[in-house]
This record gives structure tokens, C-alpha cells and sequence, in this order.
């Protein structure tokens, strides 16, 4: 026993640095979740804690919004649906009804979504959250073992990457960073293939040893394929594309490396076709959404921030150089959180310590994947070339995210960098020189600060002054130590200080994360309010509005099922958006840009779409005008608003228009009585429409069923948003939903009761 404990004891180690880091969550019940921010930001949740806190529940990073406004509602969405053994094909809680499965960030087929089946909920997201660095952590000791490093080198390395800055800003998302934690794996899988095929191509042994290899080899395949599998569920596309991206490359690199195999390439021929058949699932629907969808017009990329300023590259030596969003002092460019890869100083002396010492394969392909990511993610005339010409995919994607594969690139590097101090005897001047670079740039930085020749303001210089003071420490109390290593010669006393530089490295990654990082109560995660009681008491089909952003924010609708028309998703419909541009401004113009930019949140309470949009209640802090809003509850600041002229989710109309021309679709539906008159895009039959009466009987995320009774033909408005993977039937029979109002349903009725069904499908 004691034999394997000291076998495994860096991988315990490994648990410890988890298990420290998580310690407010194990042992204080607080939840690595930014839920602080829904009851210190928001409405009606400041409204439940006024008298206590009538200033607002204190919050720590105002920058971790989105997991509780985004990922957290969306898995939610996916789980529920899953456990009553129904696809989470729709989402109706926002933006009147969008796709659910479509969504890539849901990550809905992800199959470690299997803990979040856990109750309560954000015990289960807590552990899915805890996963992530453990995950990481292995995958990448695994990888660096079998580049035959020391396990000492390999475990510093599994610190450096899964305590990064790029994870550490991403682990609250709750898919970023489980897309990320695949490549190691992926990486391994890649090297155990080619290694394999090597044995097998020059095997001299029995039968026996080459169906050993071949099953050994066959295991390998299933790793890299479920490997690719999973990180392409787990709902970041982006961060998946960069992994792919890099994954072929090392493919490439290795298949050089092992003679050019024809036999190998096959094989990963294969594997594509596996991947691509296996995932369609998730891409088909994925790509019907993009193709419907106003990305392009998300492409507002010439902004600060938008790629990685060279100033903040400091960033990669001095994590808060330019201060810190959980202190309120952070003076930098955008956003901190997509501009951080720290890995950890004493790591980065290690990459210098192994460019330094000589160049092999290894070394040469991360660094060239450092220098290329590098090259993309900052902004020069070759990184600004997809955005110029309007590349897909690539031109709507923020350029900063490749922050990933640079700092996977230096944790690498810092391992067999590590690696090289464990196994030489001697140090090379060379190697020795290279320290100067890391401690040259801290002294030109003390130099600044005092000297202050950039004009910095006395605040921030201050702030910029303090934060020096750590990661100067913790680079002295780093050389000391490998100093002490390079002379002394007793074994024990060696590992002594080898197991020194990991902890100094830990404890470093450990603050820097623990700062970034929010841990909040339980009772702080999605609270039930008096506000929310009264609007989910109202049994009858309808949504809401708030009239200010920090009433009820976008997407807070999906976690407790109301339907909204607002929404907050960087895949949204053109034709929803379009009526909204359309509605807020006023008129009928739908040209580009929209006004908004991935959160819609409709404010122009004086169109008749929001109407026709089925809102029945407005929430608002202010009083609303009387004769159209009469206000039905309060609680605190929040009020809620009746509106008396809301239309029905579904009813008959008297008259049809026809009109394909979008334009002039919104041009009818501004001038004419919405609540009689449907345009409608196709050539149809527009007389003789009677008005019957209809009744929804059922709705459910992906089933709704009506009841109508009309004496003669009549058309029937729905006003839930079209799209094509919806399909109607009448009495079982099969009929044809029209794109109606520019972005609704519609469909005709023959005379007489009829049951009508709305039911989605995957594709």
C-alpha cells in the first residue's frame, strides 16, 4: 500500500491542489457558482433581500454573469427534458420560442450532462464545475507521461494548465473550459496510435503479440474518437474549432514524425467519417439554426478589445498588472477575463528554460502553436484577414479565445522545461541566461512604475504598484529554489525542493484563482420571489417584458419557465430579430446593423407588436401609462403592469394579405388591425375567411394542441415564432404551417371542431 501511495504520490498531490481550491464548496457548502450576481444585481431578487441589504447583496465579479444567463438556464432546459424522455428540441421561455438542440451552447448530448441528473441542482452543477480541473489535470499528466517526462515535470505541467488564467477565467461557464480538457487526451490518444502502428509495422514476435497490438490499437481509436466526441457536445464551438484545428496539425506533425504511413492516414480518414456521422445530431441542427439565424450581424469586430492588445501579453508574466475586476481597480483594455493566460511565473521560467535547452519536435510544435495563436489573437494585417473578407465562422469568433491554445502551448513547455532541470546534472550557461528574460521585464516594470514614463494615472499606478509585489515574490522565492536544487546533491534533499517549486507554483495559481473565482450561497441560486410566484400562478399561455435591463434579465426566463420576448444568445432568428429592429425603432426598417447585439431586450412598450407578441405582463420600475397598463402587484422596486391590450396566443383572422417582400410584410403589419389581418409569405386563397373561436388546450416546450370551432374556412394566427422543424397536423391529419406576421405561424381550418396539433421534430 505504501509503495502505491508513493507511486501515485504526485497524482494525489494533484487531488490536494482540487480538493484546496474547491475547499469552500467541500467544506463551508459555498457553490462555485456566480449566483451572488442574481441576488446583487437584479430584480425582483434585490427586492427579497432590501431589508437586509437595501443597497444590494454585495457581489464579486460583476464580469461572471453569463453562466447564470446563460449556461446554467440552458442545461437546466436540456436535464428536465431529458429525465420525461423528450429531445429539448425548443426553447418558448425566449425570445418568443427559438431552437433548443440548435443551440450549440446548450450542449445538450454532452454525456458528462449525466451529473447534473443529481438533485439539487446546483449541487449537481457544482460538481460539474469541480470536474473540469480534475479532468484536465489527468488528461494532461497522462499526455506529458508518455512524452517520458519525469512525473514531477508532468504533474507541474497538469497544475499550469488546469489552474491557467484561461481556465480559471472560463470555469464558471460550465462548457468552455469542458470543451478545452479534451485536447491532452486527445493529444495522447494521437501518439499511442502512431506508437502502436510502429510496434505493429516491426513486430517480430508471435501471432499472439500482433492481436495484442491491434486491440491495444483498436482501444487507442475509441479513446481519440469519443475524446473528439465529447468536447464537440460538451456546447463551445469555437473553443472546439481552435482543439480540431490543432489536433490535425499534431496529426500532421506526428505522421512526418513516424515516416509518412499511408496505412495511418486511413485510419484517421475513418475516424472523421465516424466523427462527423456520430455528431450530426448536434451539427445538422446546429447549421439550420446559423443559416436562419442574424450571426452576421454580430461581426462588430473592429473594437477595443476585440483582439488581444500587446500591452496586456504582461499579462502572461504579471496576471493583474493592469488590476483586477473583483477589486473594482481593473484599468485595462475590455475585458479581463478573455485577456488572461496566466500560467504561472515559475512555469514561465520553465519555458525558457526548455527553449533554451535544445530544440527537438516536441518543443518546436508548441512553440510554433504559441507563436501562431499568438499571431491570430493579436491584431496585425494577416490576423485582421478573416474579418476583412468575411470568413464564416471565423469572422464572427472573438480572436482572444485563442488564449486557449497558448496557454495549453506554455504548460507544455513549462513541463519540459521542468523536466530538463530534474534530469541535468549540470546547468548550461545558456539555460542559466534565460532566467534574465522573465527577470529583466519585472525589473523594467518596477522601473516603470516608479519612473512612470507611460503617463499613467496615480490611481492606476498605484494599483499597478501593489500587484507587483506578489508575483516578484513568488519569482525570488522560484529561483531561489531551483538555485538550492542546482547545488545541492543529496537525492532526498532534491525531491525535497523539487516538491517545493510545485507547491510554490500551486499556491500561486491557487490566489491568482481563488481571486478570480465566486463562491456564494445556496439560497443566492435562483430564489423564488413573490414576483415570480404571481407571474407562474397565471396558468394561462402568455409572456412577459421589463422595461429595464435589471428587471428579470434575458434568459432568467428559461430556469423558471415564462415565457418572454427577451433574449440573450449570440445565435438568435434574423426574421424575430428583424421585427424587433423593426418595433423598436418605430417603422418599418429592418436594415442593418439592428441596434442591438446578441441581447434583445424590446423597450418600445408604445408598438403594437409587443401586443401581438402575446405580452401580458410588463415589468417596470416606474409607472406605466394608466389607460393601457394597470398595475397588478409590487414587490420593492419591482412592478408588474397588466396590458389590457394583449392578443391571444392564438386566434382567427378575417382577412390575409400576401406579401413575399419582408419590407413590405412590416409595412402591412404597422398599418393594418393585426388582431383581423395576417400577412402571409406564400400564394394563398384570401377570401371568404370566417372568425371562429380557439382554445389551447396543451403547451409544452415541444407540443402544443388547439381546439378550434369555426362555422366555415378560416385561418388561424399562432404566435409562436416560425421555423421549419415544426409541423401541424388537424385531426391527425398532416397540414401546411405558413410563415405568417413576418415571423409567426399560421395555418387554415376547415369548418366545423377540429384538434390541432403543433409538435416539433429534430429535423
Amino acid at each position: 500500500m505504501i509503495k502505491l501511495l508513493t507511486k501515485r504520490f504526485y497524482l494525489i498531490l494533484f487531488s490536494i491542489v482540487v480538493l484546496i481550491f474547491f475547499s469552500k464548496t467541500l467544506f463551508s457548502a459555498l457553490l462555485p457558482i456566480p449566483a451572488d450576481t442574481i441576488v446583487g444585481l437584479y430584480h425582483p431578487f434585490r427586492d427579497l433581500y432590501a431589508k437586509e441589504y437595501p443597497r444590494g447583496i454585495p457581489y464579486k465579479n460583476f464580469l461572471i454573469t453569463d453562466p447564470v444567463r446563460q449556461i446554467i438556464p440552458w442545461k437546466n432546459l436540456s436535464v428536465e427534458s431529458l429525465a420525461r424522455f423528450e429531445f429539448p428540441l425548443w426553447n418558448p421561455y425566449e425570445m418568443a420560442g427559438k431552437p433548443h438542440i440548435a443551440n450549440f451552447q446548450s450542449g445538450t448530448f454532452y454525456p458528462l450532462n449525466l451529473v447534473l441528473f443529481i438533485k439539487p441542482y446546483y449541487i449537481s452543477w457544482s460538481i460539474f464545475v469541480m470536474l473540469q480541473p480534475v479532468l484536465a489535470g489527468f488528461f494532461m499528466f497522462a499526455y506529458l507521461k508518455n512524452l517520458k517526462l519525469d512525473s514531477r515535470a508532468s504533474i507541474l505541467g497538469a497544475i499550469s494548465f488546469s489552474f491557467s488564467g484561461f481556465s480559471i477565467a472560463w470555469f464558471e461557464w460550465g462548457n468552455i473550459v469542458h470543451t478545452a480538457l479534451w485536447l491532452p487526451l486527445l493529444l495522447l490518444s494521437v501518439d499511442k496510435i502512431f506508437e502502436h502502428f510502429q510496434e505493429i509495422s516491426n513486430i517480430k514476435y508471435k501471432k499472439a503479440n500482433i492481436h495484442s497490438k491491434n486491440k491495444k490499437l483498436l482501444i487507442w481509436f475509441g479513446v481519440l474518437l469519443f475524446s473528439s466526441i465529447f468536447s464537440f457536445f460538451a456546447g463551445h464551438l469555437q473553443i472546439f474549432f481552435y482543439l480540431s484545428v490543432m489536433s490535425i496539425a499534431y496529426f500532421i506533425f506526428r505522421w512526418f514524425e513516424y515516416g509518412k504511413k499511408f496505412r495511418t492516414i486511413g485510419l484517421f480518414i475513418i475516424y472523421y467519417l465516424l466523427f462527423i456521422i456520430t455528431t450530426a445530431i448536434q451539427w445538422i441542427p446546429t447549421l439550420q439554426f446559423i443559416n436562419l439565424s442574424a450571426r452576421i450581424q454580430d461581426q462588430a469586430w473592429i473594437q477595443e478589445g476585440w483582439f488581444v492588445p500587446l500591452q496586456h501579453l504582461v499579462q502572461f508574466l504579471i496576471p493583474d498588472f493592469f488590476g483586477n475586476p473583483t477589486t473594482l481597480n481593473y484599468w485595462g483594455t475590455w475585458n479581463y477575463g478573455e485577456l488572461i493566460g496566466y500560467v504561472g511565473i515559475i512555469s514561465l521560467v520553465f519555458v525558457m528554460f526548455s527553449l533554451a535547452s535544445d530544440l527537438n519536435r516536441n518543443k518546436l510544435f508548441f512553440l510554433g502553436t504559441i507563436v501562431v495563436a499568438l499571431l491570430f489573437a493579436t491584431e496585425n494585417p494577416i490576423s485582421r484577414l478573416p474579418y476583412e473578407f468575411g470568413v464564416p465562422f471565423i469572422s464572427s469568433s472573438q480572436p482572444t479565445r485563442l488564449i486557449f491554445l497558448i496557454a495549453f502551448g506554455l504548460s507544455v513547455l513549462s513541463a519540459i522545461g521542468f523536466d530538463f532541470l530534474i534530469k541535468q546534472k549540470k546547468m548550461t550557461k545558456r539555460v542559466l541566461v534565460s532566467v534574465l528574460i522573465p527577470l529583466v521585464v519585472l525589473v523594467l516594470v518596477w522601473v516603470a512604475s516608479i519612473g512612470n514614463p507611460f503617463g499613467i494615472s496615480q490611481e492606476n499606478l498605484s494599483v499597478l504598484k501593489r500587484n507587483l509585489i506578489f508575483p516578484s515574490m513568488i519569482f525570488v522565492v522560484g529561483i531561489f529554489l531551483i538555485i538550492i536544487f542546482s547545488m545541492v546533491k543529496k537525492d532526498s534533499l532534491r525531491r525535497f525542493v523539487l516538491l517545493g517549486i510545485i507547491l510554490v507554483v500551486s499556491f500561486d495559481l491557487l490566489r491568482f484563482g481563488w481571486k478570480f473565482t465566486s463562491f456564494t450561497k445556496s439560497e443566492y441560486f435562483y430564489p423564488q420571489t413573490k414576483t415570480i410566484k404571481f407571474l407562474k400562478k397565471d396558468k394561462d399561455v402568455f409572456r412577459i417584458a421589463s422595461t429595464d435591463s435589471r428587471i428579470f434579465p434575458p434568459n432568467f426566463s428559461t430556469y423558471y419557465k415564462i415565457q418572454s420576448i427577451e433574449g440573450y444568445d449570440p445565435l438568435y432568428l434574423n426574421s424575430y430579430a428583424e421585427l424587433m429592429a423593426a418595433s423598436e425603432r418605430g417603422e418599418p426598417n429592418i436594415d442593418p446593423p439592428f441596434g442591438f447585439n446578441r441581447i434583445l431586450t424590446p423597450h418600445n412598450l408604445d408598438s403594437k407588436f409587443i401586443n401581438l407578441l402575446n405580452v401580458k405582463y410588463v415589468l417596470s420600475f416606474s409607472d406605466l401609462d394608466p389607460s393601457r397598463f394597470e398595475k397588478v402587484f409590487e414587490e420593492g422596486e419591482t412592478k408588474i403592469f397588466l396590458n389590457r391590450e394583449f392578443l391571444s396566443r392564438a386566434f382567427f383572422v378575417e382577412k390575409i394579405i400576401v406579401e413575399k417582400r419582408k419590407n413590405a410584410q412590416l409595412s402591412e403589419m404597422f398599418y393594418q388591425n393585426l388582431n383581423k389581418t395576417a400577412i402571409v409569405e406564400d400564394q394563398v386563397d384570401t377570401k371568404n375567411l370566417n372568425i371562429g373561436k380557439a382554445k389551447i388546450m396543451q403547451y409544452s416546450d415541444n407540443k402544443v394542441i388547439i381546439e378550434t370551432e369555426n362555422p366555415g374556412d378560416g385561418f388561424l394566427f399562432f404566435g409562436d415564432v416560425y421555423y421549419p422543424t415544426w409541423k401541424v397536423s388537424i385531426d391527425g391529419k398532416k397540414s401546411k404551417i405558413y410563415k405568417t406576421n413576418h415571423t409567426f405561424r399560421g395555418i387554415f381550418v376547415p369548418p366545423g371542431n377540429h384538434r390541432i396539433v403543433f409538435y416539433n421534430s429534430l429535423f
